[in-house]
């Protein structure tokens, strides 16, 4: 696959991908094993919208990780797999340790009659079976949609009902820093709501004691025990389902996102190789969870279809020290890593003290994901992590987009802190006013819009095709809106500025106000709320929640526990609001929409300038919301 190795050649690479897409990514996809070539390399239009790639063409992904690796790599190391308790020996799985045992675990879902077109609900720890399972359903053409095992069991209910899922995959329980996290129990209470589910497969982890319902849960190592390491893989049309993957929205029902087979696989290998520079024999590492794309994209298949090393980390950067990732980048001497600005800012909290026992000395290439860096973070992580030696990846990109679309390339584009840099090969991002005018040149601000398709963009989303047209296409008609502001400065780098829908973005997972107004709302003494994000120094955005409520029978502080314990169950631990404050009313205008810009200026502690408030249906709460905010 073509490389890009100098900063002249990412631009000549760039301008044949934007003058001939069909034919930059034909030549990407020829380096794959296909088991029936295309007809035709793209089919789109926008307003359906409706993309195809490689028409026709059939494959399997896990082809092209096993069947075209066995021979040259079945020695080397595949997964790396740290555990949460470092005095927990850690697992290494190689090309044909994990093809095996993909093999053995496809052959267990046909026994338990998966078959192609299925889906599979995945709600596991970060241990390396989560990946076995996820590539056991790519073999066999299951459709996996992968859960993160911190949600609620209202949460993982609605998932598996909107996709009618026939298989949960779960544990008996997690670890996550020095807590055990009965994940069983919260399966049990989700499929109570959940008819479509058949078959449970439960990973012994914690030895924790669980129910397991006859005739529906079995265990892990009994249905793999008498199963064949040889499974033919699936063939699968390159716009067959890979996996549908659920994100929060602006509205309060989580979206199934679909990504199809064939782009996704061309796209997320060809962006890892050149985004993270890697070299065949380095070890790399992404911190991340497979409950998000990130997992998916750059743990999982982008590794994996490069032939790479990969590590899979169980447990938390704090445990048992905040030296915790720097002892396991010594440990494998990992040479590319991936993380989140979250974790770096609350690492950084501690100082350079638990950084100082490690050299770090392998780490070539660093990275950040799910939000832009702040330049205090940034030079942190260059200055102590990178010892001013290793360039920063600054990635921008979404669940939707299935892979990295605005990144420096490691090494070879120049960077700036808090700036995504330049699109990859293949995007063709443009920025748009408010009226869907395209603004030209350098130095501007607006609506960031991708006004080509690239191969592993979104398909539709999951049951209901309309709002996938309405969410991403219909803004901008002609255009995939991506529902950020960014800024294209005077060289021409981007910079991501913020959403403009109603999305907070917490620890670099999107969060949907309406989705946590809907469960602060189910309290029964909550009358009505509105939630905001606010600059926090850790997470980039906190969660506010302004509340009116019935204060008759409550205390205050009773009534803001009880309400943060509403939301943990009914979307999990990510989703409780940081603050919450009970309010007299909300500004609202007289068609009763909630005026969210006062209420963000507010919660950020700016409340000098709040614009024009008289054509509020109600300005005298302002003053009131204010008082009770103190600012």
């Amino acid at each position: 696959m073509p490389k890009i190795t100098t900063f002249s050649g990412y631009f000549h690479e760039y301008q044949k991908s934007i003058v001939q897409p069909q034919k930059f990514w034909e030549r990407i996809a020829e380096t794959f094993h296909w088991k029936k070539r295309w007809t035709n390399v793209l089919d789109w239009n926008f307003e359906e919208p409706s993309v195809k790639w490689f028409v026709d063409g059939k494959l399997n992904i896990t082809e092209n990780i096993f069947e075209r690796f066995l021979y040259t790599k079945g020695d080397q190391p595949a997964i790396i797999w740290e555990p949460n308790n470092p005095k927990e020996a850690y697992r290494v799985l190689t090309y044909r340790d994990l093809y095996e045992e993909v093999n053995r675990f496809s052959n267990a879902l046909k026994s338990i009659a998966v078959v192609k077109g299925d889906r599979v609900v995945i709600y596991m720890p970060m241990v390396p079976e989560a990946a076995v399972a996820m590539l056991a359903c790519a073999r066999i053409g299951a459709i996996h949609s992968v859960v993160f095992a911190g949600f609620s069991s209202t949460s993982l209910a609605d998932r598996i009902k909107d996709c009618k899922a026939k298989v949960v995959l779960t544990s008996d329980g997690n670890f996550r820093g020095a807590k055990t996290i009965p994940v069983k129990d919260v399966v049990d209470e989700a499929l109570e709501k959940c008819p479509s589910v058949k078959s449970t497969v439960v990973l012994k982890r914690t030895n924790t004691e669980i129910n397991m319902r006859v005739g529906r849960d079995m265990w892990w190592h009994d249905v793999i025990e008498n199963e064949s390491t040889e499974c033919n893989a699936e063939t699968m049309d390159s716009e067959d389902m890979l996996f549908i993957l659920y994100t929060s929205g602006s509205t309060g029902k989580p979206k199934g996102v679909v990504h199809t087979t064939g782009g996704y696989m061309v796209y997320t290998k060809y962006s890892f190789e050149n985004v993270f520079q890697y070299q065949q024999g380095d070890v790399y590492w992404c911190t991340a969870d497979i409950g998000w794309i990130t997992g998916h994209s750059y743990i999982i298949y982008g590794p994996l279809l490069a032939g790479a090393t990969t590590l899979m980390f169980e447990g938390v950067p704090t445990f048992p020290h905040p030296g915790r990732f720097w002892e396991i980048v010594d440990k494998h001497q990992v040479n590319q890593f991936y993380t989140a600005p979250t974790a770096i800012r609350a690492l950084q909290t501690h100082g350079i003290e638990p950084i100082a026992p490690f050299k770090l000395d392998s780490l070539k290439v660093l990275g950040t994901v799910g939000e832009p860096i702040n330049e205090e973070a940034w030079h942190w992580y260059h200055d102590h992590i990178g010892k001013n030696r290793c360039p920063i990846v600054d990635t921008w990109w979404q669940t939707e987009t299935g892979g990295i679309l605005v990144s420096p390339i490691a090494g070879i584009t120049p960077t700036k802190p808090s700036y995504a840099t330049m699109p990859l090969p293949g995007i063709q991002p443009v920025i748009l006013d408010n009226e869907g005018n395209e603004l030209f040149g350098n130095s501007v601000e607006g609506n960031l819009c991708i006004k080509f398709p690239w191969p592993s963009m979104l398909r539709t989303t999951y049951g209901d095709h309309e709002r996938c047209r309405q969410t991403y296409f219909s803004s901008f008609p002609g255009y995939y809106f991506t529902g950020d502001v960014v800024r294209r400065d005077e060289d021409g780098y981007y910079r991501i500025l913020g959403r403009v829908d109603d999305v907070i973005n917490v620890s670099g997972h999107r969060m949907g106000t309406a989705e946590v107004e809907n469960a602060i709302d189910e309290h029964p003494l909550v009358i009505e709320s509105a939630v905001v994000g606010y600059p926090h120094d850790i997470k980039g955005q906190g969660i506010f929640a302004f509340v009116i409520a019935d204060m008759s029978q409550r205390s205050e502080e009773s009534l803001i526990q009880e309400i943060r314990e509403t939301v943990n169950r009914i979307i999990g631990p990510i989703a409780k609001p940081d603050k919450i404050l009970v309010v007299p009313g909300l500004p609202k205008t007289r068609s009763g929409k909630i005026m969210r810009r006062i209420l963000r200026k507010i919660a950020s502690g700016d409340a000098s300038n709040l614009g024009d408030t008289s054509t509020l249906l109600n300005p005298e709460v302002v003053e009131d919301i204010k008082k009770a905010a103190g600012v």
